[in-house]
């Protein structure tokens, strides 16, 4: 798996850090989740690392960050309150939808799930919502702060111990607190909710995962933590959560009937020198298979895809594309000729998915294919023109140009010779 760190601006101007943690190589992105920590807490908090690291090992790429003056983003928590940890939320989203893709899956543990349920009515792509030991509304940090309440109403400052350490806030925070005591929103989320919590939690105690449940509507599941704490320090209990997690949000991301079993060491087998195909859903999604690799292909949303891996048509194209690539960089190897660098651009104006609703009509085939070949290098006009040469020579190439004989037929009727 890879972590990419991640900067982005909040609405104040501020530069919040997160990492967004990704799938293996051999396991295909299939959606986005956004991870917000819980209060004065950060990212790299073991519940945090462990269950977005569980997510990404079985498809699912999960940013999580730093909310405003803590970890490693920028600003003074003293300045901060539950409407710019919203604030941030958002700004993640953003950042996610900018540089990848949309958020479909919200989670928020502790004050973080609060904060994702205030949010996620201004997140159109969200899809599911999770909670992790999450007060109902964040109108219930107020008494871990009523020690400091006099001092607040004051002086508007005053210096607060949350667990082992302690922070300066200012008024505004209660002031802001305040605005969120209701938990109507919940009623309208118009999202399926999962609500995780422990009924030894003695940070938030249970009753606020039922305040949560019985304020929203259906789809809605709740899930037992059993002997958990509140922050899910024993490692059993994040992996608990990441594992029930991707089970049920794989029925309400569309991530098709297999769910996640088929990432590393539960794939299918197959053969050398085979491909399998699979569906992943009922609609574009495919699980594309080698002996020993894996990918997704799927369509565009224009044509009613999710657009989470290229089409057939871009594969064939990258398929041509990478056999070029190959052969002109191995024959210039032998050669001992100066080749820095070669890029291969393909297109075609076919699409897939258009031409699926056309195919009882006549023959689906790729018309005009353009190929680009740049090539680099200390090389002379003979040599450049030797390499376009055998770019036209790769096997790949000769395949699609030569009259190829594709058979088709069933597993119990297989293609006759």
């Amino acid at each position: 798996m890879a972590r990419i760190k991640l900067e982005f601006p909040n609405p104040e101007g501020h530069t919040l850090v997160g990492l967004l943690e990704t799938p293996p190589d051999r396991v295909p992105t299939a959606r986005y989740a956004l991870f917000a920590h819980c209060f004065t807490c950060s990212k790299d908090i073991a519940a945090a690392t462990r269950i977005s690291r569980a997510l990404a090992a079985r498809g699912i790429a999960v940013l999580r960050f730093d909310f405003t003056g803590l970890g490693n983003s920028d600003g003074d928590f003293a300045n901060t309150n539950f409407s710019s940890n919203v604030a941030d939320l958002l700004a993640a989203a953003r950042k996610l939808e900018e540089d990848y893709e949309a958020p479909a899956l919200l989670i928020g543990h502790s004050l973080g799930g609060a904060a994702v349920l205030a949010a996620v009515h201004a997140l159109p792509s969200v899809e599911a919502v999770v909670t992790i030991a999450s007060p109902a509304t964040a109108s219930h940090v107020q008494h871990l702060l009523s020690g400091a309440r006099g001092q607040l109403e004051e002086t508007g400052e005053a210096e607060v111990q949350i667990g082992q350490r302690r922070f300066r806030i200012r008024k505004q925070l209660l002031d802001d607190l305040d605005q969120y005591a209701s938990a109507d929103h919940i009623r309208h989320l118009n999202r399926a909710l999962l609500v995780f919590h422990s009924p030894l939690d003695t940070i938030v105690s249970i009753g606020e995962a039922g305040k949560i449940f019985q304020a929203a509507r259906h789809p809605k599941s709740f899930i037992s933590l059993d002997k958990a704490d509140h922050l899910l320090a024993n490692r059993e209990d994040a992996e608990y959560v990441a594992e029930t997690l991707v089970a049920w949000a794989s029925r309400y991301l569309g991530l098709g009937k297999h769910g996640f079993e088929q990432s590393i060491g539960t794939a299918p087998r197959v053969a050398e020198k085979e491909v399998l195909v699979t569906e992943l859903d009922t609609r574009f999604q495919r699980g594309l298979y080698t002996h020993r690799h894996q990918w997704l292909a799927d369509e565009p949303k224009s044509v009613g895809g999710s657009d989470l891996g290229p089409t057939p048509y871009d594969l064939l194209l990258m398929s041509l594309g990478a056999c070029i690539s190959m052969t002109v960089r191995t024959y210039a190897r032998h050669q001992g000729l100066a080749l820095d660098d070669v890029e291969v651009r393909l297109s075609q104006d076919r699409v897939h998915g258009r031409d699926c609703r056309d195919c009882d009509q006549e023959e689906g085939r790729v018309e005009g294919i353009e190929v680009r070949v740049n090539i680099l290098g200390a090389l002379t006009p003979e040599e450049r023109t030797r390499l376009l040469e055998i770019a036209a020579r790769s096997p790949v190439y000769r395949t699609l140009t030569a009259c190829t004989i594709v058979r088709i037929g069933s597993e119990e009727e297989p293609p006759a010779p």
